[in-house]
């Protein structure tokens, strides 16, 4: 399916340089190799040493011994950092935003090689905010373990010789060299890894780790290998609200009341004023899940030294990460038109409903889908450095590695989420209720009691979904240094070829006992285990909302399922709802020059260089296109049997001239400032460079309002393009303290923007305000029923099956229609009577949303960071705030028709960390905080934006050294359980909740 980079045609086509090479890395802070104490203060001299010595803005972490990393992942480490803040996945730190470029401008190299990135999971479903389908630029920090990691640094200012992609900044991960290291050592732990959020899986797992470090007496080669294997099973509790829907009262009916005589239509409560926009609901349910991962690192690097001019370094790391859920719901869909008895809006500038009450003429369900999802994530890199030093003042060198990260599904015939979908269709009313922090709801039901048991639950729609990605990376780099008296200067070549190849299986919904659950009890009561929901959170109240819900294997489900509905499979779809491959062909050159000198009597560093790059863009798409979209009952819609494959190309090329200049001053020996400017670009992200439209959706007739939603994207966008200045001072008061404070300013033009055009794809037609609907509308008038999809639906089946009358007298007993609950069940769930579209109905307009390169922004900010220690005692302090602030916001009144950019990721930051280390005693104590942030933007058909609330953690380390070979250690995160949550337009639109809570681990290590 994917078409490896060969290594040996880049070497060979390969004019290269050495960006961001471990030596040049190393060149500007000799400090890093010259310490050799070992602890956490050691550790930050080491930090303090690399930010003080290097020119232009670099913070860095360094490990406190080999083996052994502050953190256990390396995110959490990061953002640490001043103005560096992460995301976090099912509790653990994944990605990095920087001065608020979130991860996909953010650019992650290792030992200074350009790494490749993309990370898909869940088949792309969407059903919550983990789930992800294509490809992108973020690096997944938790793929890699931290115990070979020597130390990061965090490059916040561009240079000529650093790798190009991060406007927010360039982190690079360096690795232990076993020349670094004479003689032989070795390091190995365990650790024993307890999670609070594990509910069904093992309470403790295990991780070892072991680093072994071997350098001959007289340093001529050396060999290092690094293996760890960490088990870690968690698990989440969850509110998801299924998108919220923004109208204008007096001009659009979300609530579909259109038809209702007046005397049947909701009470509403507060109405909202004629021309306010108002909100509505498509659902909200709680899901629950368990985690298991299992992660698997290794690295072993092998280094010559023939000589004292010549090292060759050759290196492989192998990363795999392996992770399977299981995942459950309690759903409950809003149903609409005539069906709706009572809302109650709040007093919001956005109308939002505190309350929504619905009463049905027979009886609707509350869904306990169950979900299978497995993805397993590869990264492995080759990697040749050469480093051959000519003569005292010319230093040359050549590195070239591939490298390949391949995100893929492992669950049953390559899927990557198994979703079926079980209910209990025995409500009869029921409220939904966002008066609280927490939305809860209740119903009435057939059963006595509220009794809901096994026998009632049934199924409905099955949906099998793949999704995967591989990335691949060819880069080889050759440089040099020419030292002279008081300067050097520094030039190189690169080429990087990159391929990303990304799909995702077309979501093909099967039907079981279909939307209206057919036949409940249909499941051996063994195979459904009986929960109480309350019980899976421990933060968010649930309320009087029912406590009953049910778990089960989404495997062992379909396969039974199987069995009782032939020709329904345990399988993906043959085709795809895309199929992308993008290559990008990248030729740089830089040169730099680094003057020091004096300026009345103080020391002053000069660096300048300018970088030019050329990149190719090809960009192919493999479309099956839809024929249509199958109208399956009222507001549920699916992609019909897909066509032929058909190839869409585009190509595009750009180039860039990449100036930096960086500035430094010694006012006095311990008081540094600094300027620096440069230019640097971020590249667009991958899907949105790729060709074909796709993910077409409807959620109900467009002749009531719903509007057709579709994704198209564009290989020509340009890369964003940042004009940087940063200036700071900083004061080294104390062999372990010091303070700094920085102001920075990028101006950003080529912003990608998401427009929005309504578009016809493929020629699909739309038969649901087609002259068929019409009919039925008008015929639904005559009869004085309500219009509502539910009705207009029913009608258009019957008008096409008259047969039905007919055919069942005690269902139409007056031989019309009437809406009960017995008639719409019989016409929305036959097997042969989907309504699709004919000759007559109009094209369906899709509202495309694409990426455009149509805006410019400033972000600025303010950095202030300050460490001290106190004196021998073994205390001490890091701390640091972040201030960033942007001039696009984004207007949560502004109209759902309105196209609207803004700045993501944009949110003031603050870490306090107190240690203390003495008498073979460390310990650290670490706060993170992160203000509410916008994290995307332009989501579903009304345009929203999505805000992450403000967010803090407290993580907790204690070691102690029994003796100088054997340690042991206690660890702690997320200690509070502090959670997270996401809403829409305002805090009572909730998105996502996540109840998330503490891991421990208390592991020992040996040293010899």
């Amino acid at each position: 399916m994917f078409k490896r980079t060969k290594l040996s045609g880049a070497v060979v086509a390969a004019i290269a340089s050495m960006t961001c090479a471990p030596h040049l890395l190393a060149q500007e802070s000799t400090t890093l190799e010259e310490v050799t104490v070992t602890g956490i203060r050691a550790s930050m001299d080491r930090a303090m040493d690399i930010k003080r010595d290097s020119t232009g803005v670099v913070d860095a972490i360094s490990a406190e011994d080999m083996g052994k990393f502050p953190d256990t992942n390396l995110a959490e480490s990061l953002q640490r950092i001043t103005g560096v803040s992460i995301n976090r996945v099912n509790g653990e730190g994944a990605e990095v935003t920087v001065r608020g470029f979130g991860p996909d401008n953010n650019m992650v190299t290792l030992n200074g090689r350009t790494m490749p990135t993309g990370t898909t999971y869940g088949g792309g479903s969407g059903a919550d905010g983990t789930t992800r389908a294509a490809a992108s630029r973020a690096f997944n920090f938790a793929n890699l373990a931290s115990e070979n990691v020597s130390g990061v640094e965090v490059y916040k200012t561009s240079k000529a010789n650093v790798a190009t992609g991060g406007i927010g900044a360039t982190i690079n991960i360096n690795t232990m060299r076993p020349l670094d290291n004479p003689g032989l050592t070795a390091n190995v732990g365990v650790k024993a890894v307890a999670d609070t959020t594990n509910r069904y899986n093992d309470d403790i797992t295990p991780e070892f780790s072991g680093i072994v470090s071997f350098a001959n007496e007289e340093e001529t080669w050396g060999a290092a290998l690094a293996l760890s294997h960490q088990q870690r099973d968690s698990g989440y509790s969850g509110v998801t609200v299924n998108n919220w829907n923004i109208g204008v009262w007096g001009q659009d009916d979300l609530y579909n009341q259109g038809g209702v005589p007046d005397a049947d239509k909701a009470e509403i409560v507060n109405a909202p004023q004629d021309g306010q926009l108002y909100a509505r609901p498509n659902d909200f349910r709680y899901a629950f899940s368990d985690t298991q991962r299992e992660r698997l690192n290794g690295q072993l690097t092998l280094q010559f030294k023939p000589t004292e001019k010549l090292t060759a370094t050759v290196d492989y790391l192998y990363a795999d990460n392996d992770i399977e859920e299981h995942r459950g719901e309690v759903a409950n869909w809003i149903q609409n038109g005539s069906n709706i008895a009572r809302v109650v809006f709040d007093d919001s500038d956005i109308a939002t409903p505190l309350s929504i009450t619905e009463a049905y003429g027979g009886t609707v369900d509350v869904g306990y889908e169950q979900q299978y999802r497995s993805q397993s994530n590869t990264l492995d890199s080759f990697g040749l450095n050469v480093e051959f030093e000519v003569n005292d003042s010319l230093t040359l060198a050549f590195d070239v590695h591939d490298s390949s990260m391949e995100s893929l599904p492992t669950g049953p015939d390559r899927s990557g989420e198994v979703a079926i979908g079980l209910g209990s269709p025995t409500v009869t009313g029921k409220t939904l209720d966002f008066t609280g922090s927490t939305p809860q709801y209740s119903y009435n039901t057939s059963v006595p009691g509220n009794a809901l048991t096994a026998e009632h639950v049934g199924s409905s729609i099955l949906r099998v979904r793949g999704a995967g990605s591989v990335n691949d990376i060819t880069q080889a780099k050759f440089d040099g240094s020419f030292e002279f008296d008081d300067g050097r200067f520094d030039f190189g070549v690169e080429t990087r070829q990159m391929e990303m190849s990304a799909y995702q299986t077309s979501g093909v919904n099967q039907a079981l006992g279909n939307w209206g659950i057919a036949n409940p009890g249909e499941f051996p009561a063994d195979m459904l285990d009986v929960i109480n929901v309350a019980s899976q959170f421990e933060d968010f109240s649930t309320g009087n909302s029912p406590v009953t819900g049910f778990r089960g294997d989404a495997v062992e489900l379909t396969r039974y399922a199987n069995t009782l509905y032939p020709g329904t499979c345990l399988c993906v779809s043959d085709t795809n709802s895309f199929n992308d491959t993008l290559e990008e062909d990248t030729a740089a050159a830089y040169f730099q020059v680094g003057l020091n000198s004096e300026l009345a009597d103080m020391p002053v560093n000069f660096l300048a260089g300018v970088r030019y790059e050329t990149t190719d863009v090809d960009s192919q798409s493999l479309v099956n296109p839809i024929p249509y979209l199958v109208w399956e009952n009222n507001n549920d819609f699916s992609p019909g049997a897909a066509g032929d494959q058909q190839t869409w190309a585009d190509k595009a090329s750009y180039d860039n001239l990449l100036p930096s200049l960086d500035f430094d001053i010694q006012f006095t020996e311990d008081l540094v400032g600094r300027f620096s400017y440069s230019k640097s670009i971020a590249r667009a992200g991958y899907s949105d460079l790729k060709v074909a439209p796709g993910n077409f959706a409807l959620d109900g007739s467009t002749r009531n309002g719903a509007v057709p939603t579709a994704t198209s994207a564009n290989p020509g966008l340009l890369p964003l393009e940042s004009n940087n200045l940063d200036l700071s001072l900083e004061w080294y008061y104390g062999d372990s303290s010091y303070v700094s404070l920085g102001f920075f300013e990028k101006r950003v033009d080529n912003f990608i923007g998401t427009g929005q055009e309504d578009e016809t794809h493929f020629g699909i037609l739309d038969q649901t305000s087609g002259p068929r609907a019409q009919a039925a509308a008008e015929e639904l008038d005559a009869l004085g029923l309500a219009t509502d999809d539910t009705n207009l639906y029913a009608m258009v089946v019957l008008m096409e099956h008259p047969e039905a009358i007919t055919d069942n007298p005690d269902i139409f007993p007056n031989g019309v229609f009437e809406g009960t609950n017995e008639q719409l069940l019989l016409l929305g769930e036959t097997d042969g009577w989907d309504v699709i579209p004919e000759s007559g109905d109009p094209e369906m307009v899709f509202r495309t949303s694409k990426p455009i390169n149509n805006r410019e922004a400033k972000i600025h900010g303010a950095e202030l960071a300050a460490q001290h220690f106190f004196g021998e005692t073994g205390f001490g302090v890091q701390a640091n705030y972040t201030i960033v602030r942007g001039d696009v916001g984004f207007d949560n009144l502004g109209l759902p028709t309105e196209n609207q950019f803004a700045l993501t990721g944009l949110s003031d930051t603050a870490n306090v960390v107190l240690v203390y280390e003495n008498f073979g005693l460390q310990a650290r104590l670490a706060y993170n905080w992160r203000d509410k942030f916008l994290t995307a933007t332009n989501q579903g058909s009304s345009r929203n934006p999505r805000y992450v609330d403000t967010f803090s953690q407290i993580d907790l380390s204690i070691g102690y050294e029994l003796t100088d070979q054997i340690s042991l250690a206690f660890e702690g995160i997320n200690i509070t359980g502090e959670d997270i949550t996401e809403y829409n337009r305002n805090e009572r639109m909730v998105r996502y909740m996540d109840d998330l809570g503490a891991r421990y681990q208390l592991g020992a290590s040996y040293k010899f």
